[in-house]
């Protein structure tokens, strides 16, 4: 499996249709849907992890092709947890597994992106406290926390990088 590259939102852009983000976990994943306009990020659902690398594809990667079909979305956004330096870890392999089982399940009709998402948990965390809810109780509400941090920073740059190829 070949290294997936970290791309450049707005790049090859479909225009308007939802966006999917995920952020892939060990044991769950955090998912999270753009409207049409792609404005605004809000969270889906938390999805079990079933699917091991070397595994078929489980319960997990079959209610993620489910949503994407239902919500009808042009592209996933899969975040990518690089090392501080930039180096692919485990984490990274298992988000890069995800993404590619979803790009073939999905064929043409939906691309599958990767983000740079070191530090979104943390974030999300960081703001999820802030709100005043407990982060240690709600370990499904940080990972679609986490999933709405890393698409709305993908469609943050995209809209920007839209923005800069018109003027």
């Amino acid at each position: 499996m070949a290294k997936p590259r970290i791309d450049t939102p707005g790049q090859d852009d479909p225009g308007r249709g939802r966006r999917l983000g995920i952020d892939v976990g060990d044991v769950r994943v955090g998912v999270a849907v753009s409207d049409p306009d792609c404005i605004l990020a809000t969270p889906v659902e938390t999805v079990t992890r079933a699917t091991g690398r070397k595994d078929p594809d489980g319960p997990d990667i079959d209610r993620l092709v489910e949503l994407a079909t239902e919500l009808e979305v042009v592209e996933i956004v899969v975040g990518m947890p690089l090392m501080l330096d930039g180096t692919f870890g485990t984490s990274a392999r298992k988000a890069t597994d995800v993404g590619f089982r979803l790009q073939r399940r999905l064929g043409d009709r939906v691309v599958v992106h990767y983000a740079d998402e070191r530090m979104t948990t943390v974030m999300a965390q960081s703001r999820l406290h802030a709100a005043g809810i407990d982060v240690k109780s709600g370990r499904k509400i940080i990972d679609q926390a986490a999933a709405v941090e890393i698409l709305q920073s993908w469609l943050d740059r995209r809209a920007k990088a839209l923005d800069e190829s018109t003027d």
